[in-house]
């Protein structure tokens, strides 16, 4: 075989399996970033509104895909519904680093008159000091007194912000309607119905009366927002 045809032969060679073994390193890195494209989520809490926070008994699925958590914590807190306490959330999300940032946007809004003092740091930015002042004022009327004393030592942007957090449970037979369409998720429908039966002589009563209009996962949440005097 002539000696210059065989070194060209073999130079070819070499060069296809080059060829052929970079064009399958750069599939490879083609293929790997497509998985990871695929498996990143298509929604972030970045990409909530700032001022937003879902209340984590009302958001919807889609609501609750912003803030990105997992679908599996997503079916979790959709199927515990009603989560009667802020702590009920924090605990069935405990696996979850990035909490804070997390509660700018998804909360159980917290009783102002018995959430223990300790339990006010759960939201955010609320340090030992705030936390003190928020028990301080108790008991709390309504959310105008909160709004007042708070606003001591905050501005009003920033009562308004605790607002998405907090509420003052109201008396069933007393309250003004400002004051019901205060509490979270009552709108001005609802809160015509509960000033449609008064007086409410039990809350076995508002329970059947407020059942007509709800299921009874909302039933159980709203039962948390209100009282009657003794």
């Amino acid at each position: 075989m002539n000696i210059k045809f065989l070194h060209s032969f073999l130079a070819i060679s070499v060069s296809s399996i080059v060829l052929v073994s970079c064009q399958s390193q750069e599939t490879e890195t083609v293929n790997q970033e497509t998985v990871v494209t695929e498996e990143a989520p298509e929604e972030s809490i970045e990409k909530i509104d700032s001022n937003v926070v879902f209340n984590a008994n009302l958001a919807s699925k889609e609501d609750l895909k912003l803030t990105g958590l997992s679908s599996e914590l997503i079916e979790e807190i959709l199927t515990k519904r009603p989560l009667l306490t802020m702590n009920s959330l924090d605990s069935l999300l405990n696996g979850v680093t990035n909490k804070e940032e997390l509660y700018r946007h998804l909360f159980v809004p917290i009783n102002l008159n018995t959430t223990p003092e300790s339990d006010f740091l759960l939201i955010p930015g609320v340090g030992k000091k705030m936390a003190h002042e928020f028990e301080e004022y108790r008991p709390y009327k309504s959310i105008k007194q909160f709004r007042k004393e708070i606003g001591k030592y905050v501005d009003e942007e920033e009562v308004a912000r605790y607002e998405n957090y907090v509420f003052v449970p109201v008396e069933l037979n007393s309250a003004s309607e400002e004051d019901i369409k205060a509490l979270p998720g009552i709108g001005e429908k609802m809160a015509h119905e509960f000033e449609e039966y008064r007086p409410y002589s039990s809350m076995k009563q508002f329970e059947k009366e407020i059942g007509k209009y709800v299921d009874d996962r909302e039933l159980k949440r709203l039962s948390r927002l209100v009282y009657l005097k003794k």
